[in-house]
């Protein structure tokens, strides 16, 4: 998919960006076409070369039919799998977490965040599983923040509600 100048677009471990500009540049004797990324909300400016956005995982911001999707997840009190019977150790756990988060696929966010949170519910989070967990929180709020335009802190109080 083709971004223009001005599009939100997610960009998986680093969540909604911008497409601020897009530029030709010469590397090793190759002019390369570039998407020029603003991470929003920080100061991180990114580089996608323009025909390997799909590959790196470049995709648009959800639509609200995917929010549905999304708040079904979070609803859901379904195990995923052995992450909650502590069959698992931490760090097995801590890895697969991460890997999830890292895949920039939304709907791998959502089960992180819910599965997570049904860990908390029965022991104490670990330091780690406690940063994946804001750290799945805080992209899923960015990206439907946007999808819904809406505040934060809004979107935060309905993921809130959809984990108690």
């Amino acid at each position: 998919m083709a971004f223009k100048v001005g599009n939100k677009a997610v960009y998986p471990a680093h969540g909604v960006v911008q497409i601020r500009a897009v530029e030709s540049k010469e590397i090793c004797g190759t002019i390369r076409d570039f998407y020029i990324l603003h991470v929003v909300d920080s100061d991180v400016t990114l580089m996608v070369p323009t025909d390997n956005a799909a590959t790196v995982g470049l995709r648009p911001v959800i639509t609200r039919k995917q929010i549905i999707r999304i708040y079904d997840i979070l609803k859901s009190k379904e195990k995923n799998g052995n992450h909650h019977n502590g069959g698992q150790s931490w760090n097995k756990r801590y890895r697969e977490y991460s890997d999830k988060l890292k895949s920039g696929d939304i709907f791998e966010v959502a089960l992180v965040l819910r599965d997570i949170s049904l860990l908390q519910k029965g022991k104490d989070l670990s330091f780690g599983e406690k940063r994946i967990m804001d750290t799945a929180r805080s992209l899923l709020v960015k990206e439907i923040s946007i999808a819904k335009n809406l505040e934060e802190d809004s979107v935060t109080k309905e993921i809130e509600n959809l984990l108690a």
